[in-house]
């Protein structure tokens, strides 16, 4: 078997579908149903029970998966191997960041670290998702966490905090009558209200609850309701104001981390010399 055959039977005992297969390899099923085929073949083995549901990996196509999981990490290593000692200002340069922090913390970093090296191909990858450090989906991510991470290397470009923020007009609502009912904005991740809210604001009850910090973000901008923001997010946003509900609270930390090869290479250095002299000279904007 080929390599490429042999990396496909891999991502079909991960995936089980031909289009998840192909998803992560960036083929066509068609092209991943050729290639099972012809892994099959060349080994003279049944590699996958073909499923209504998906393919099913025999004990041989499991075997195959195994070795080909070891070639992969051969061919990852290699790859950071190699990329640890490339002091070229050019080629490929992936980073990752929360979608909420490119706008007012990254877009300024993203313009002058490009102005200076234009040779680099800087692709930014905005998710909240951690995406593989190991398997290079990044080289580079900034992350909030409690910590860089397994085997990461990490910086904290800052200490953060959370604050309750509304619009003005639902501010100056609670601000006049304390005891009116007070909806509030959250991520589904929560069940209740924040915790510690100031005594003199008794009723509180939740209004809406969002998969991602983006539509609570615009749903507390529209009015409906209060919600706990990140100090640096709640404060770039011109239609909110902090209101006392909450007392600032700590929060998970900003970190830009990266695999411990690639933290060496060229691109990794000059890229943080752009980042941290932005977040050291703004990390009051993160606190209470």
């Amino acid at each position: 078997m080929n390599w490429d055959d042999l990396r496909t039977v891999l991502a079909l005992v991960r995936h089980r579908t031909l289009s998840g297969a192909g998803s992560a390899l960036g083929l066509n099923y068609t092209t991943v149903a050729r290639r099972i085929s012809r892994a099959e073949d060349a080994s003279g083995a049944v590699l996958f029970e073909r499923l209504a549901d998906g393919y099913r990996p025999t004990d041989a196509g499991l075997s195959a998966a195994r070795h080909a999981e070891k070639m992969e990490e051969a061919e990852l290593a290699l790859s950071r191997d190699l990329a640890a000692g490339d002091e070229t200002l050019s080629g490929p340069f992936i980073v990752t960041a929360p979608q909420l922090l490119i706008g007012p913390y990254l877009a300024a970093v993203l313009a002058a670290f490009k102005a200076s090296h234009p040779a680099v191909e800087l692709e930014i990858r905005a998710t909240n998702d951690l995406l593989d450090l190991n398997r290079r989906e990044a080289d580079l991510a900034l992350r909030i966490s409690r910590e860089p991470g397994d085997d990461l290397m990490g910086l904290r470009l800052a200490t953060q905090e959370t604050a309750s923020f509304a619009t003005p007009s639902l501010a100056a609502q609670i601000e006049a009558d304390p005891k009116t009912p007070i909806p509030w904005i959250m991520h589904v991740s929560a069940d209740a209200p924040p915790k510690k809210i100031d005594p003199r604001y008794p009723n509180n009850h939740i209004l809406l609850r969002f998969d991602d910090m983006i539509p609570v973000l615009g749903a507390t901008r529209a009015g409906l309701g209060v919600a706990r923001l990140p100090m640096f997010l709640g404060r770039s946003e011109p239609g909110l104001v902090q209101i006392p509900l909450l007392a600032p609270q700590a929060y998970a930390d900003i970190w830009l981390v990266g695999h411990r090869d690639i933290w060496r290479s060229a691109k990794s250095r000059k890229f943080r010399e752009f980042l941290l002299p932005e977040f050291r000279a703004r990390r009051s904007e993160f606190l209470g």
